[in-house]
C-alpha cells in the first residue's frame, strides 16, 4: 500500500473510529455539534443537514446521490473569505484561475479548465454549473465572489439537469443565501490581518409590515499586494472587493410566498501577475529558447527579479489592473395548489470586465499590453412544479429558458523586444533578417459578438416500489443556438515592404473575420434505483447522461501552414457523457457518526477543452483554442465523514481518490520537450487527465468550550492535494506539486453576542503553486501564481 493510500484510508477512518469508541458514554448537545449545517438537530446527535437538491427540501442522507454541504456557520468559523476557499473544504472541487476573468472550476476533474496560456474562451459552456439563489450564472468569471451572507452551499457532483434549469455535465456548485426574517436581527463583523487586509461584512433583517420583510447584506474586501515588483516598487494582486445584496420577502398567506434579489459587486485590483516558476527546454534552437547561454534572456541581457517563485518577485514592466462589476435581479415566485407547489424564477444579470495585463509577466517589454473589455447580459425564466406529501409517487417537472449576449474587444499591442522574441532574426526560406523592431507598436484592435439561446424541458419522478426500494427516472431535452461574430484588424509597427517580414508579423497577428453558427438539440437524463436499507442505512445506484452543447470558438483561430485561419475550427462539437455512481449512506451511533462513500465512473466523449498548438509557420506563436478530445475516463470512490466525538468537539473529513485519462487522444498539443518548428500534434491516448490530484482530502476540527459567561472556540482546517499536471500537453516542465494548506483559529464567544478571534490563513506557511502559464512564444519560459504567504489576523463579531 502507498503511503499516500494510506494516509487516505487513515483520514477517512479516524472520525469514524473516534466516535464509534465514544458513543457508548457520551452525552452530546446540538450545540456544541453544530457543524454549520442548514438545520437545527437534537439533543443528542449531529444535527440533520438538509438539502434542496432535488428541488424540495430533504435530509441530506435520504438524497440518492453523490453531494457535499457547507453550511453557512462553517464557512463563518473556516474564513472561507470566497469561492476560491470551498476547495479546502470540499475535496473534489479544484479552482482554477489567472484573473477573475479566466476563472474555473472542475468536479471529479471535469469541467472547463484554465489552460496554460491564461485564455478563456467565451464561446465555451462551463461544465460545472453555478446557482446563486436558483439562478444560473452563465460566466465562470461571476462565481469569484466574497462570501457575506451565506446560508449553504451545496456540491451536486455527476451530469445535472433533470432537476435543474441549465444542463450541466460535471455537476454543479448551488448556493443559497440567507432569506429576510420576521423577526429583527443583524450581525457586524471587522476583521483585519496582515498585508493590510481588511474585511467588514454584516447584515440586517425585519419585518416591514407583518406579510413583508426584509435583508440587507455587505462585505468590502482590501488587501495589499503580496508580489512584490522589484522594477515599480508596488506591491502587485492586490484585493478590493464591495458587494451589496437587497432583499424583500412578500408572505401575504401561507400558500404563497415572493422573494425579490438584488445585488451588485464591484472588483477593483492592481492584478493580477505571475512570478518565474522555472525554464523548460525543446528541441527548437538555442536562440528560440528562453535560457542558455545563447537564449532570449541572455540575448537581452535579462534576469528574473527571482529564480525562486516563492520569493513572491517580478518586474513586470507592463501595465496591471482589473475593474469589474456584475450583478442583477431576480424574483422567486412558490405557490402551494395543494397537491404541488409551482415555482417561478425570473433572473436578468450583467457582467462588465475590464483589465489590462502584461501577457508575457516578464521586465523585458515583449508585449506591451493585453485587454479585452467585455460586457455580457443574460435572462433566464424557469417554470417548475414539484408534488408535494410523502406519497409513494413524487415528481418534478419544468420548463427552462435562456438567453445571452456577450460582447467584446480584444486589444494587444506589443513592443521593441517582441520581435526577436516571437519571430527571432531571420525568417522565411531565404533567411530573410528581422530587424528588432518589426513588432514595435504592431497590434491588434477587434469586436467579438456571442449570443446563445438554450430552452428545455425536464422532469423527474420517483416511484416507491416498496417502503424500503425507490426508484427514480428523469429525463431532459435541451435544445441550444449559438451565434459567434469575431473581427480583428492589425496596425502599427514600421513600415516595410518585405513579403517575409510582412508574413512574419502576420503570423504573431493577422486580421481575421469571421462568423459562425451551431444548433444543437439533445435528449439526456438519469435513473437511480436506492435502497433503505435500516432507518441509519441507504444504499443508490444511479445512471447518468448529460449533454452539453457545441461551442463557438470566440479567442481568434489557429493558423495552418500558409498562415491562414483554420475555419473548421471556429464550431466545437457538443460534449456527453456518462456517469456510473453506486453509494451509501449511514448515519450511526445514534447520529454521533454520518459515514458516506460512493463509487463512480464517468466517460466523456468529445470533451471540450481549450488546448494550445503551435501555428506550422516560422513564428510558431502558441495560440489556445477550443477543441474537442474525443474520449476522456474518470473514475474514482469519495468518503465523507462526520462525527461527534466529546461534547462540544466534532471532527469531518471528506476524501476522493480519482484516477482520469485521456482514453482516446490521438492529436494532442505537444508537450515543450518534445516541440520543434515543425511540430504541432502528439498522441495523448492513455496519458492522465490534467488538472486533477490523485489524492484530495480535506479535514476539519471544531471545539467548543462553554464558560460561565460564554464560550471558548477552537477550529483548525486542513486539506492536501497530491500532484497533477498543470496543462493539457503533459509537458514534465507544467508538473505542479502537491500540497497541504491548514488554516486555524480561536475565540471567545460572549453571551452577549460578542465574539472575539485570532485567526491564521496558511498557518504553516505552506508554499505551492496554484496555476502555471507557458510564456507565449514556445521560448520555454514558465510562470506560476504562488499560494498567499501566512496571513495572521483578528476579527470582532457582533450578533443581535
Amino acid at each position: 500500500m502507498s503511503t499516500r493510500l494510506a494516509v487516505f484510508l487513515c483520514a477517512v477512518a479516524m472520525p469514524a473510529l473516534s466516535a464509534s469508541a465514544l458513543a457508548q458514554n457520551v452525552p452530546a448537545t446540538a450545540d456544541t455539534a453544530r457543524d454549520g449545517t442548514s438545520a437545527e438537530g437534537d439533543a443528542d446527535g449531529l444535527p440533520d443537514v438538509t438539502v434542496t437538491a432535488r428541488r424540495r427540501v430533504e435530509n441530506a442522507q435520504r438524497v440518492p446521490a453523490s453531494l457535499s454541504v457547507v453550511g453557512g456557520d462553517l464557512v463563518d468559523r473556516s474564513y472561507t473569505v470566497n469561492t476560491q476557499g470551498l476547495t479546502t473544504l470540499i475535496p473534489s472541487l479544484n479552482y482554477s484561475s489567472a484573473n477573475p476573468r479566466n476563472t474555473a472550476f472542475t468536479i471529479r476533474g471535469l469541467g472547463s479548465s484554465v489552460v496554460a496560456v491564461s485564455q478563456a474562451n467565451d464561446g465555451l459552456e462551463p461544465g460545472v454549473g453555478f446557482y446563486v439563489d436558483q439562478v444560473y450564472h452563465a460566466r465562470p468569471a461571476t462565481a469569484a465572489f466574497d462570501f457575506a451572507d451565506i446560508e449553504q452551499v451545496e456540491e451536486l457532483r455527476g451530469p445535472q439537469g433533470t432537476l435543474f434549469g441549465k444542463n450541466t455535465t460535471a455537476g454543479a456548485l448551488n448556493i443559497t443565501t440567507r432569506a429576510p426574517s420576521f423577526t429583527q436581527e443583524g450581525f457586524a463583523e471587522l476583521s483585519y490581518g496582515e498585508y493590510n487586509f481588511v474585511q467588514a461584512k454584516g447584515w440586517v433583517s425585519g419585518p416591514i409590515t407583518d406579510s413583508i420583510a426584509y435583508r440587507i447584506s455587505g462585505v468590502s474586501t482590501r488587501r495589499d499586494g503580496v508580489i512584490d515588483n522589484v522594477r515599480t516598487g508596488r506591491d502587485t494582486n492586490t484585493l478590493g472587493t464591495q458587494a451589496v445584496r437587497g432583499q424583500l420577502l412578500f408572505k401575504p398567506d401561507d400558500t404563497i410566498q415572493m422573494r425579490l434579489i438584488a445585488d451588485f459587486t464591484n472588483f477593483q485590483a492592481y492584478c493580477c501577475g505571475q512570478v518565474y516558476l522555472r525554464t523548460g527546454t525543446s528541441l527548437r534552437a538555442a536562440g528560440r529558447q528562453f535560457g542558455g547561454p545563447g537564449g532570449l534572456a541572455a540575448q537581452f541581457g535579462y534576469a528574473p527579479a527571482s529564480t525562486n517563485p516563492y520569493d513572491r518577485e517580478t518586474d513586470i514592466d507592463g501595465p496591471l489592473g482589473v475593474d469589474t462589476n456584475e450583478g442583477g435581479v431576480s424574483a422567486i415566485t412558490d405557490w402551494n395548489l395543494g397537491f404541488a407547489t409551482l415555482t417561478s424564477v425570473t433572473a436578468w444579470r450583467f457582467w462588465n470586465w475590464d483589465a489590462e495585463n502584461d501577457r508575457d509577466y516578464t521586465g523585458l517589454p515583449v508585449q506591451l499590453s493585453q485587454h479585452i473589455p467585455s460586457r455580457q447580459d443574460q435572462y433566464s425564466q424557469e417554470l417548475r412544479l414539484a408534488s408535494n406529501g410523502d406519497g409513494p409517487l413524487s415528481y418534478v417537472v419544468g420548463l427552462y429558458g435562456f438567453r445571452q449576449r456577450l460582447t467584446g474587444r480584444p486589444i494587444s499591442i506589443y513592443g521593441p523586444a517582441a520581435a526577436r522574441y516571437l519571430i527571432g532574426t531571420t525568417t522565411g526560406a531565404n533567411n530573410t533578417p528581422v530587424p528588432s523592431n518589426l513588432l514595435d507598436g504592431y497590434g491588434q484592435d477587434g469586436r467579438t459578438d456571442f449570443r446563445s439561446l438554450s430552452y428545455a424541458a425536464f422532469g423527474e419522478i420517483n416511484y416507491r416500489i416498496v417502503p424500503a426500494v425507490t426508484a427514480t427516472l428523469g429525463l431532459r431535452y435541451t435544445q441550444e443556438d449559438k451565434d459567434g461574430y469575431y473581427t480583428t484588424t492589425v496596425a502599427g509597427g514600421p513600415a516595410t515592404t518585405s513579403t517575409a517580414l510582412i508574413n512574419a508579423r502576420l503570423g504573431v497577428l493577422r486580421p481575421q473575420s469571421y462568423e459562425a453558427h451551431d444548433s444543437d438539440g439533445s435528449l439526456s437524463g438519469r435513473g437511480n434505483l436506492a435502497w433503505q436499507v435500516t432507518g441509519q442505512t441507504m444504499a443508490y445506484a444511479s445512471y447518468a447522461r448529460g449533454f452539453k452543447s457545441g461551442g463557438i470558438n470566440m479567442s481568434g483561430l489557429p493558423l495552418d501552414n500558409a498562415n491562414q485561419p483554420v475555419l473548421a475550427t471556429a464550431v466545437v462539437r457538443p460534449e456527453r457523457n456518462e456517469t456510473y455512481e453506486v453509494g451509501v449512506k449511514n448515519t450511526l451511533f445514534d447520529r454521533r457518526l454520518i459515514l458516506n462513500l460512493d463509487a463512480f465512473y464517468t466517460k466523456v466523449h468529445d470533451f471540450q477543452a481549450t488546448v494550445v498548438e503551435n501555428s506550422l509557420t516560422q513564428t510558431v506563436q502558441l495560440r489556445g483554442y477550443l477543441s474537442n478530445i474525443p474520449e476522456v475516463t474518470v473514475k474514482g470512490v469519495e468518503a465523507d465523514v462526520t462525527a461527534l466525538i466529546l461534547p462540544g468537539l466534532s471532527a469531518r473529513t471528506s476524501a476522493a481518490y480519482s484516477e482520469g485519462e485521456y482514453s482516446d487522444y490521438p492529436a494532442g498539443p505537444c508537450p515543450l520537450e518534445v516541440q520543434t518548428a515543425a511540430t504541432t500534434q502528439c498522441s495523448l491516448t492513455g496519458r492522465r487527465l490534467a488538472s486533477l490530484p490523485r489524492f484530495a482530502i480535506s479535514a476539519g476540527l471544531d471545539y467548543v468550550r462553554p464558560l460561565a459567561d460564554g464560550a471558548l472556540t477552537l477550529h483548525v482546517d486542513t486539506a492536501s492535494r497530491s500532484g497533477y499536471n498543470g496543462d493539457p500537453s503533459l509537458s514534465r516542465f507544467t508538473y505542479i506539486r502537491g500540497y497541504n494548506l491548514t488554516n486555524a483559529n480561536i475565540g471567545y464567544r460572549f453571551a452577549s453576542g460578542l465574539e472575539l478571534i485570532v485567526w491564521a490563513r496558511n498557518l504553516l506557511n505552506a508554499d505551492y503553486i496554484q496555476n502555471l502559464t507557458i510564456q507565449a512564444g514556445n521560448s520555454g519560459l514558465i510562470l506560476g501564481s504562488p499560494s498567499d504567504p501566512r496571513t495572521i489576523g483578528g476579527t470582532v463579531r457582533f450578533r443581535i
